[in-house]
């Protein structure tokens, strides 16, 4: 699902068997990974916040720690960063975004009142205007991810969605708890999504996905 070379936290990704495990673990991660990056490129601002010096963050943003934001990512007017998030070289966080306990890889792009939580954003993916990840269950149960007739427990009470490389979102979608979306899929606007959806494809509706090629 993911080239790894394309975010810095390439390294929470060794020994994992599926991608969601690192979310537990992207807190501790930020605050080791952060105190080694080097001054001359990441400036440390506040508690555990290390911002690259080439970003472009809007004064009226609001950035948590422990956070990451990296080269030349941008972070637009009144983007909300909760904290435990990573954001990547060259994406952006657009106007009313708000994120908490994500990575995104390089040259994400979430611009336009997006809320990403709990969820991992592969080289590229895109989200459109208000889509979300909805990260919690409506019965608060443990997240179960399904493909087909398999059912993977999470142990997961919070987990929004796995998106591959150059996934892109339609604007006004929800990604339920536990979605999982191959690389180079594309998710019609405003659809309701759960559950996997293969790469090279297309989410039309539910029950409904055609291959890209």
């Amino acid at each position: 699902m993911y080239t790894l070379e394309e975010t810095i936290a390439k390294d929470i990704f060794d020994g994992v068997v599926y991608p969601w495990e690192v979310l537990s673990k992207i807190k501790d991660f930020i605050v080791a990974l952060g105190n080694t990056l080097p001054e001359e490129v990441y400036e440390k601002k506040g508690d555990n916040v290390w911002i690259a010096r080439s970003a472009d963050v809007s004064p009226s943003a609001c950035i948590n720690g422990p956070a990451i934001i990296d080269e030349e990512a941008q972070i637009r007017h009144c983007a909300f960063i909760r904290g435990s998030a990573i954001v990547g070289k060259g994406a952006v966080v657009g106007n009313s975004t708000e994120l908490k306990n994500v990575i995104l890889f390089n040259k994400v792009q979430v611009p336009h009142y997006n809320y990403v939580g709990d969820s991992i954003l592969g080289y590229k993916a895109h989200m459109g205007a208000g889509s979300i990840t909805s990260n919690v269950k409506s019965d608060k149960t443990l997240v179960v991810v399904r493909a087909g007739d398999e059912k993977l427990e999470t142990g997961l009470k919070k987990f929004g969605a796995m998106l591959g490389d150059q996934v892109e979102v339609g604007c006004n979608s929800v990604l339920n708890p536990g979605t999982v979306i191959g690389k180079h899929a594309n998710v019609y606007p405003t659809s309701m999504v759960r559950g996997f959806i293969p790469a090279d494809s297309i989410y039309k509706r539910q029950g409904e996905i055609a291959a890209k090629y």
